[in-house]
């Protein structure tokens, strides 16, 4: 396609991407933000409908006061000014003023402050959990493992499903944009859910807006909040903390359902995850490979590396790197344990996917090595 047709195809659709924009931009999100939004979201747990009752009782009483403060000057300026032959009087301090004064802001502050950590002791009372989900940061991408409880063993990882095309502007965009994953975290409804949060780069921060949490993931530090959401519904939040380029390419969303629905989840979560487990002994064909490769590298590389292998920024090209090029041995250990900007991979993806996303950089684009890793030559990587 010559220079004047690719500009003219992503004129069109750069016009049909702005006229679905419009379309989306007038509907709610589902779970997300609403049109013309000025308020919290509707909230999902009693911690939220306590910041919204918060919320409004301390915003009345400071616009009551402002208000009175404010009307009080300036009908003293109004009434005694200069030009109606007012004069100024003289005198000394007030003891009963001076009373008032500092008794009613302080009945004030305390008003404000009782109910307010009520709340926040509340917000931190992770005891007599239903169900323990440890949630990893990553750049960038959320891992959850659900560690106690219905659903105990369970371990996914949780990405952006918004395609590229849709970020750059080539396809159109959906009333989720940037706001839908692979994987949604599932919880039952009216169960009390325990929230440890950790990091495996930098920092991060976990958060729904419907269920009142935000709770920072940092590394090398375990933290921990609860939620328990009382109606069932999907809920959207995104990671609250700036963590890097893709920071924005990093939602949260959470499904709650029925005891009956959640208990169906589980049975087939646990299916699907024996189902994709590795054989460490089956040798693939390079086709198998490349295959499951392409859908590793989407999930994870594309972010960085771009789509096509020719990095963007800080982040090299894999197109023709003669790091992806070399020694298997160099390919191995950096996935295994990161260098630079690149995060280890080893122990968030499996030795399997590892084996399959080198085998496709090496051979996808104009790499054409004919290599194939399998998951055996990881697992002698590991021992060296």
């Amino acid at each position: 396609m010559n220079l004047l047709g690719k500009a003219v195809r992503a004129l069109l659709l750069a016009l049909a991407s702005i006229s679905t924009g419009t379309v989306f931009a007038n509907q709610d999100m589902p779970g997300g933000p609403a049109v013309n939004q000025l308020n919290f979201p509707a909230a999902a747990t009693k911690i939220m409908a306590e910041i919204h009752w918060l919320h409004w009782m301390m915003l009345v009483i400071c616009t009551v006061i402002f208000i009175g403060v404010f009307g009080v000057m300036f009908y003293s300026i109004f009434k005694h000014r200069k030009s109606k032959g007012a004069k100024s009087a003289s005198f000394h301090e007030s003891t009963t003023v001076e009373v008032i004064w500092t008794v009613i802001p302080l009945l004030i502050v305390i008003g404000m402050a009782l109910p307010a950590t009520k709340t926040v002791v509340a917000m931190k009372d992770t005891t007599n959990a239903d169900i323990t989900i440890k949630t990893t940061g990553y750049q960038w991408k959320w891992g959850y493992d659900y560690i106690k409880g219905e659903g105990e063993g369970i371990s996914f990882l949780s990405t952006l499903s918004t395609s590229r095309e849709s970020i750059n502007n080539l396809a159109p965009k959906s009333n989720t944009y940037l706001m839908e994953v692979d994987n949604e975290m599932v919880v039952p409804v009216n169960k009390k859910i325990r929230m440890i949060t950790t990091a495996n780069d930098v920092i991060h921060a976990w958060a729904v807006p419907a269920f009142g949490v935000k709770q920072d993931a940092i590394p090398g530090f375990v933290r921990d909040t609860w939620f328990k959401a009382e109606q069932i519904g999907t809920y959207r939040g995104q990671c609250s903390e700036l963590c890097g380029a893709q920071h924005a390419f990093m939602p949260i969303v959470v499904r709650v359902v029925s005891d009956e629905d959640y208990t169906k989840w589980v049975e087939a979560k646990k299916k699907e995850m024996a189902a994709l487990a590795d054989d460490p002994s089956k040798i693939y064909t390079l086709a198998e490979q490349m295959e499951r490769g392409a859908k590793v590298y989407a999930a994870n590389c594309a972010a960085c590396h771009q789509a096509n292998g020719k990095g963007a920024g800080s982040f090299p090209a894999l197109d023709g790197s003669k790091v992806v090029l070399g020694p298997k041995e160099g390919n191995f250990q950096i996935m295994l344990n990161g260098k630079g900007a690149m995060p280890k991979w080893g122990g968030v993806i499996s030795d399997g996917d590892i084996a399959a996303v080198i085998t496709y950089t090496r051979n996808a684009w104009g790499n054409k090595t004919g290599d194939v890793y399998q998951t055996p030559d990881l697992m002698a990587a590991r021992t060296k």
